[in-house]
Order: structure tokens, then C-alpha cells, then sequence
């Protein structure tokens, strides 16, 4: 299948913009997943090829979080490896059956931690007592939340900032660094089942690649420089756009 340089860039674009929000909140399949099925490609190539791009968006927005020293892969290995092993399930599922049920309740989910975190100004303004032992929040939220990433994917990033800021205690700086760590595990591991099942279009995905690693950098940069704040507002726009997109199909 042969792509017009028009419509790759276009997809690149697409790819800047979603990398951008992703890196701060999260959601940014929201963007790219409904730009890959326009440019005809199945649904499930779709979010095999998506899983290529989003890699390298969360690999820089990953990078430049560990860089600041927001968060460390050494001492969060246990997480990476729970949420590794949800992601490879999930994708190996997706190829099996139909993910319509979650496209029909993951909207009402999202409107509810866009209510939450619109009224509750506090929440993550800095960090608190953990809720939840870490070993406990491994096997639970990190594998199931991996899972859905491997699965699905789209609010991943919101779904893990939200665990490690309610659950573990953590500022919405901190909880969004850890985030894209876990985020980035679960791209790739995807992305590795993705491969072995040929479901890759490597023209676009490589294209927009290009794109999601500019604006994932410029996106953690955004979030570190402006603050808990701009993250909240932030995550609660991309929920509810989330689910208006999920309700109108």
C-alpha cells in the first residue's frame, strides 16, 4: 500500500500534536488512532502501528522526566516488569476478540475523572501518604492498566498519573514522570507482539514517529514548567474529549 508525502505529513502533524498532550495527560491515541484509520488502514494495523509511533514519543517525554530526576527505571523495575507482562497479554488478546464493550463503557469512566479532577483543585498539588503498598499497586494496577494499554490504549497515561497520585502519594509532576515510564514499557512490549504478527505499516508509523518524539520533549518540558496546574486542566480536557469521541461512535 503506497502513502501520497501529503497525507504522511499530515499524519506527522497529527503525530506532533498528540505526542505533545500525551507527555502532560495522556490520551493522545485519541488523535493518532482515528488519523491512521483515515489514511485505510484496518483497525487493528491501526493500533499496531500507532504502538510504533507512540514508542518514540514516550521514549523522549520518558528521557527527558529522567533526566530532570523525576524517576528512576532502576528503582521502579518491578512495576516495569507487572506492567510489561499486561501489555504483552493485551495485545496478544486485542488480535483475538472484539474491543467494542470498552469503547462503550471507557467513555463514562473518563467523564467521571474529569468531574473529579475539575472540583478537587487539590489533588496532586504535592505529594502525600501512599494508599497502597507498591508491591500491592504493581500487581494490580500497573499489570491490569498495562493490560488495557496492550488491549485498547487510549487515557493510559491518565489512568497511571491518576493510580500514582491517588494510590502511592505522589504530586502530579512526580505521577505523570512515572507515567510515561510505564507508558513507554507498555508501547514497546506491544509493540514487539505487534511485530511478530506483521500488523505494522512502517511507512506511516516511522513518519509519525518523527513527530510524536518532538512533541512528547516539548510536551514534558511543558509540564515540569508550568505545573500541576496546567497538568490537571490539561487531563481533564483530554478526558472529556475522550469521551465525546468515544459516545459519537
Amino acid at each position: 500500500m503506497e502513502f501520497s508525502i501529503e497525507l504522511l505529513a499530515l499524519l506527522a502533524g497529527v503525530a506532533l500534536l498528540a505526542g505533545f498532550i500525551d507527555a502532560i495527560a495522556g490520551g493522545g491515541g485519541l488523535l493518532t488512532i482515528p488519523a491512521l484509520l483515515f489514511a485505510g488502514v484496518t483497525p487493528v494495523q491501526a493500533i499496531a502501528t500507532n504502538k510504533l509511533q507512540a514508542c518514540f514519543g514516550s521514549f523522549s517525554a520518558t528521557r527527558y522526566f529522567i533526566r530532570k530526576g523525576l524517576v528512576s527505571p532502576s528503582r521502579r523495575k518491578w512495576a516495569v516488569l507487572a506492567t510489561a507482562i499486561g501489555a504483552a497479554l493485551g495485545a496478544w488478546v486485542i488480535q483475538l476478540i472484539n474491543s467494542q464493550f470498552l469503547i462503550t463503557i471507557l467513555p463514562f469512566g473518563l467523564i467521571c475523572i474529569a468531574l473529579y479532577l475539575a472540583f478537587s483543585k487539590s489533588f496532586g498539588q504535592q505529594a502525600q501518604a501512599a494508599k497502597m503498598k507498591e508491591s500491592t499497586f504493581n500487581a494490580t494496577v500497573s499489570t491490569s492498566v498495562g493490560f488495557y494499554d496492550g488491549f485498547f490504549g487510549p487515557g493510559t497515561g491518565t489512568f497511571f498519573t491518576l493510580g500514582y497520585s491517588k494510590l502511592r502519594g505522589m504530586d502530579l509532576i512526580t505521577a505523570t514522570a512515572h507515567a510515561k515510564l510505564l507508558n513507554f514499557t507498555t508501547n514497546i512490549v506491544s509493540l514487539l507482539v505487534f511485530i511478530a504478527s506483521g500488523q505494522i505499516v512502517w511507512q506511516i508509523g516511522l513518519c509519525m514517529a518523527v513527530g510524536q518524539a518532538i512533541g512528547a520533549r516539548l510536551g514534558a518540558a511543558a509540564a515540569v514548567n508550568h505545573g500541576v496546574n496546567f497538568i490537571r486542566f490539561m487531563t481533564v480536557g483530554v478526558c472529556i474529549a475522550m469521551s465525546v469521541a468515544l459516545l459519537l461512535k
